[in-house]
């Protein structure tokens, strides 16, 4: 299995409409990739009280594919509408990491659990 990791920095003065990039970008990567994509998550950077930093990234996208060979596949004929959309959602440049997942592990419970 692979993950594709799209980070959008958290930059002063950056735009990232959350709710679009949820709600309309991710819907429509999904059905253009279509079963090329496992699994998605989305996190939201949050800014908890001091002592905790402020975040680093605006918003995190993770999908996980098969193969590499896969998830270009299903991309490629879609690659240029998907990117056309950022300007919907952010200014902000992603950076993207292609990572092979060696480990997943799914707590049964919890702390104290």
């Amino acid at each position: 299995m692979i993950e594709i990791v799209i980070l959008y920095p958290a930059r002063t003065g950056a735009r990232f409409d959350h709710h679009y990039y949820e709600t309309k970008h991710i819907p429509m990567a999904l059905e253009l990739l279509g079963p090329a994509v496992r699994k998605v998550t989305v996190t939201r950077g949050v800014a908890p009280a001091p002592p905790w930093p402020a975040p680093a990234f605006a918003a995190i996208c993770r999908l996980v594919c098969e193969s590499v060979e896969a998830y270009e596949t299903a991309l490629r004929p879609h690659m240029a509408r998907l990117q056309a959309d950022l300007a919907a959602y952010s200014d902000v440049e992603p950076v993207v990491m292609i990572g092979e997942v060696t480990l997943e592990r799914v707590s049964e419970g919890g702390a104290g659990g």
